[in-house]
């Protein structure tokens, strides 16, 4: 059964920012990194449980040819996958779990 998703505000806020970082640069690199998050969440949607948990209980998977993380929580209950983050690789790693 394919899970359903959602962006965290923090997330679609991250996500906003990385595409206007890239379309700002490149038409063609903005819908590339637009396409590397669809597939990724569709990835994500079809088996949440793949990914390890990376901390506590969230799980994450590297974005295909950017240097992003998908961070996201699994709700098996209510078969929904939230994602926390779009995070990219090289800001600070103490701060890519914790939101606050």
């Amino acid at each position: 059964m394919k899970y359903k998703f959602r962006f965290d505000p923090i997330a679609a806020n991250e996500y906003e920012a990385a595409y206007s970082w890239y379309i700002e640069r490149s038409e063609k690199a903005a819908e590339n990194f637009i396409a590397a998050v669809d597939d990724a969440v569709e990835t994500v949607c079809a088996n949440p449980l793949r990914y390890r948990k990376s901390y506590k209980e969230l799980r994450e998977i590297t974005l295909k040819k950017y240097p992003f993380y998908l961070i996201y929580l699994v709700d098996e209950k209510k078969k929904t996958v939230l994602i926390t983050s779009v995070y990219h690789n090289k800001r600070n790693p103490a701060k890519k779990y914790n939101k606050e």
